[in-house]
């Protein structure tokens, strides 16, 4: 288990455990919640077992409660990369972990995971540009903006209707991470 030190809102430390099979259900269910549908492109269940499974990911459990209940999960891709170049492939959160912090808290961990732990060189992310609220928290840890895949990621409505939507890829280098860890920011 991973346990950071920045503080969740609910005054405990953020935790992150490793997924295992009786969570997929869990991990599914967050994943496939309708709030979350236009942030995100869904895994199916036997992607998810796959990832538990390869050793390049890391795949997490977000606990930031004292009773151990089930916060949202994290995957991590590229932890064996030579080239360390460390993704941030996929962070949800259940919607009654939204807004209080637990994202920030989860960036600063998986952060210092990347840098420290993996010792990247490049820790990567890319988003969906309406996805508004995790660009700005990207960007206010310190992520930098690289470029756009204009209309890469297909969204459909609630009523079929069919449109596009463009992704943007951000990352941090290490020398970035120290440089903020230097500052107090970390």
């Amino acid at each position: 288990m991973v346990t950071g030190s920045e503080p969740a809102a609910r005054g405990v430390p953020l935790r992150l455990r490793p997924t295992m099979l009786s969570d997929l259900d869990f991990v599914v269910q967050v994943e496939t919640d309708s709030r979350n549908l236009p942030f995100i492109t869904p895994w199916e269940r036997t992607q998810h077992e796959a990832a538990l499974r390869i050793p390049d990911f890391r795949h997490f459990i977000v606990e930031a409660g004292a009773d151990g209940a089930r916060d949202g999960f994290v995957i991590l891709q590229g932890c064996r990369n030579r080239h360390r170049s460390v993704e941030l492939k996929r962070m949800v959160l259940a919607r009654e972990g939204q807004g209080q912090g637990l994202g920030r808290a989860c960036v600063r961990l998986l952060a210092r995971m990347a840098f420290g732990d993996l010792h990247a060189h490049r820790f990567w992310l890319d988003v969906k540009q309406l996805n508004t609220r995790a660009l700005a928290l990207y960007a206010s840890e310190g992520f930098v903006e690289e470029g756009r895949l204009r209309e890469s990621v297909r969204i459909v409505g609630p009523d079929e209707s069919a449109g596009y939507d463009s992704l943007v890829v951000m990352s941090m280098l290490d020398r970035e991470y120290q440089a903020r860890v230097a500052l107090g920011l970390e």
